[in-house]
């Protein structure tokens, strides 16, 4: 049992809301130490019952056992790419002068622990690509140390930079650019991080010389990263109070102050590119599916469409070899583009299908760059593209252990509540009879404007060569249709979200995919939010339900670590029209006793300083106590494990092998392989 504390009650405008769980929100005691252990032992002792979990641990590791490549790019004199010969826990950098020639390890982050959690976080190279700057994160943090090495020797620099969230490196001369925190007092993995500060660090000197270079006193709530023009004549600071919505300063480089270029909050904005004293930016502003134009950074009044909006989502723009490469999503899949840089002529980049295609640009100079292609069915290819004949050859295909022309992709649209069209992928094997007997495990996010687009995971054969069926719900909240698809999703329209997702549910069992005994519901992060929510209004609906990492106490999040930055997405408990709302949907508040619950498993970090596992312990610790029905409500703590990224494949290959273990086992679904 969790300890409780029933004097815990909160007043938010005069609602009197208990919190017993709320020692659970203290990662350093004892007693939340032995109820994250007791509560994994019951989770182990239950998933070491199922009789065909090893097996089918094995099966999964089989599947993930391949050789897993991204796109190569190059860098000076190298070219350069992450590979993963089968089950190392993380990829690593090699490098070779030829693209086809001996592949040299240039970071192998395997080395840097025995149980593979340090994972390359992000990684920059000086304009003269001499140097390397990379960060690298532990057990899954959000926390990283940047190091740095010379190309040419891979001689290490002596200084480590400590305190890093959330920040690129940006390159002149002499160093380099970063973002960083001071030391949090408290705990490292849970305490509220105010005052993001820019820093320039000379290479050779310690960090304690790094000079500061900005940081905004009076809004400690605000994200900050600094970017020049590939001439270094202009330097930008880009400025955001959360997840949406950006604010552009900027100055010439012998410049002390910055200027206002756009002003926050109400749009996005993103730098393409700088040319001369032009600006390529892609924006929001007046248009939903957004726009390409161009500005005088001189005369700030000259601005011109470059690419005007059109009926679909302008997902991303970059530029390469002197033209501009843009990215469409069309019902969530890509479409790409090649425009001269005054948008007066354009091609389209045909790619093989549905799906989902990146990797688009270069430097000015360069005169061809690698794209990848993937899609729910199709491991990554990647295609060399010419630039000036803008054509695309076949570089490299992914060898995988199973047969991908199996199984088939369906589009479908369904009604949600208010009856809202909302797209679905759904995947399968071709020979299924649609007679409400397969197991199905529907995904979802919807929310900050992220796209559910095609990928590959091959460990999801374990569940459709099982006869199951696997389906993504393109819900609002996100961004597949634009900045009003986004809206649709957010603050007061959040109910929205949870309606597209259960109705989504109702259209699978309708249609004779799957049955209410057969249907498993599965989110990480927001989208933990969403199954946790999803699970409460309608306990009837799902038999199985998978939230993870999940935001699940909704009045307290932004207390946390760098919870404050949802508040453009969600709203907060501190306003009283907000509180309202998410009172009405919080997952952890709307749990009622005696409720009969679907078979759950919470699954959690216990280094996950995104989305600290207390919420998880918190709804773990009342479903339990409510649960009215007999199935099982379990949790699962990850040691030296986080949000998800970097995670090492041997956790992934365990935690997927339990979840499908658990999807079977309580979907009433033989195992046989």
């Amino acid at each position: 049992m969790a300890s409780t504390d029933s004097s815990v009650v909160d007043d938010y405008f005069g609602t009197k809301v208990p919190d017993p769980y709320r020692p659970l929100e203290d990662d350093n005691s004892k007693a939340t130490a032995a109820w994250v252990k007791a509560e994994n032992e019951v989770t182990d002792d239950y998933i070491s019952q199922i009789p065909y979990r090893d097996t089918l641990r094995n099966r999964v590791a089989e599947l993930m056992d391949y050789r897993k490549e991204r796109c190569p790019f190059k860098i000076g004199d190298y070219y350069f790419t992450y590979i993963n010969d089968g089950l190392q826990n993380q990829s690593i950098l090699y490098y070779s002068k030829e693209l086809d020639g001996e592949k040299k390890v240039f970071l192998d982050p395997n080395k840097l622990s025995e149980e593979g959690t340090v994972a390359i976080q992000n990684i920059s190279f000086s304009k003269d690509h001499r140097f390397c700057a990379y960060s690298l994160s532990k057990a899954g943090s959000d926390w990283a140390e940047i190091r740095i090495m010379e190309v040419e020797t891979l001689k290490p620099f002596n200084e480590i930079l400590e305190w890093v969230k959330f920040s690129n490196m940006t390159w002149d001369e002499n160093g380099f650019y970063y973002s960083r925190y001071d030391k949090p007092e408290g705990s490292v993995l849970s305490a509220k991080n105010e005052f993001q500060k820019i820093y320039y660090h000379r290479l050779g000197e310690s960090q304690e010389k790094d000079r500061f270079v900005y940081m905004d006193s009076c809004h400690p709530l605000r994200y900050f990263s600094f970017h020049n023009s590939e001439d270094n004549r202009w330097e930008f600071i880009y400025s955001s109070e959360g997840t949406y919505g950006t604010e552009i300063l900027y100055r010439r480089r012998d410049e002390k102050s910055f200027r206002t270029l756009f002003k926050g909050f109400d749009y996005e904005y993103e730098i393409i590119d700088v040319i001369d004293n032009n600006a390529w930016i892609l924006t929001n502003k007046d248009a939903d599916n957004r726009t390409i134009f161009r500005i005088n950074l001189e005369k700030t009044s000259e601005i011109s469409t470059i690419i005007p909006e059109s009926d679909f989502l302008l997902e991303s723009a970059s530029t390469g070899g002197g033209d501009l490469f843009v990215t469409y999503l069309k019902d969530a899949s890509s479409k790409v583009f090649q425009y001269s840089m005054d948008g007066s002529s354009s091609t389209e980049i045909k790619l093989p299908g549905i799906g989902t295609a990146s990797g688009f640009g270069c430097e000015k100079d360069d005169k061809e760059f690698f794209y990848s292609f993937s899609s729910f069915t199709t491991p990554s290819r990647f295609y060399k593209y010419d630039i000036n004949r803008r054509t695309s050859s076949l570089y490299k295909d992914t060898k995988v252990n199973f047969n991908p022309d199996d199984f088939i992709v369906e589009e479908q649209f369904y009604p949600s509540k208010d009856g809202t069209k909302v797209h679905m992928f759904i995947v399968h094997k071709d020979d299924i009879e649609l007679d409400g007997t397969h197991p199905t495990l529907l995904y979802g996010y919807g929310g900050f404007s992220i796209s559910e687009t095609p990928g590959f995971n091959a460990d999801l054969v374990t569940l459709l060569e099982q006869g199951g069926v696997y389906a993504v719900a393109n819900i609002r909240g996100g961004n597949e249709y634009g900045e009003k698809w986004h809206k649709g999703g957010m603050l007061q329209n959040k109910q929205n979200v949870f309606d597209d997702f259960i109705s989504a549910g109702e259209f699978l069992i309708s249609e004779g995919y799957t049955s209410k005994e057969k249907l498993a519901i599965y989110g990480g992060s927001n989208g933990g939010l969403l199954v946790g929510a999803c699970l409460v209004q309608r306990p009837d609906l799902f038999a199985v339900c998978f939230p993870a990492v999940g935001v699940l106490d909704m009045l307290r999040y932004h207390k946390f670590t760098i919870g404050w930055g949802w508040v453009v997405e969600y709203g907060s408990s501190d306003n009283k029209d907000q509180f309202a709302y998410i009172y009405k949907y919080s997952p952890v508040h709307n749990i009622k006793n005696g409720v009969h619950y679907p078979a759950t498993m919470i699954t959690t970090g216990d280094h996950d300083d995104r989305v600290v596992p207390a919420h998880s312990f918190k709804f773990a610790a009342t479903l339990q106590q409510a649960q009215g029905g007999d199935k099982p409500i379990l949790i699962s703590i990850a040691t030296n494990a986080g949000h998800g990224a970097g995670k090492p494949l041997s956790k992934r290959i365990d935690e997927r092998a339990n979840m499908y273990a658990f999807l079977f086992w309580n979907t009433n679904t033989p195992y046989k392989y």
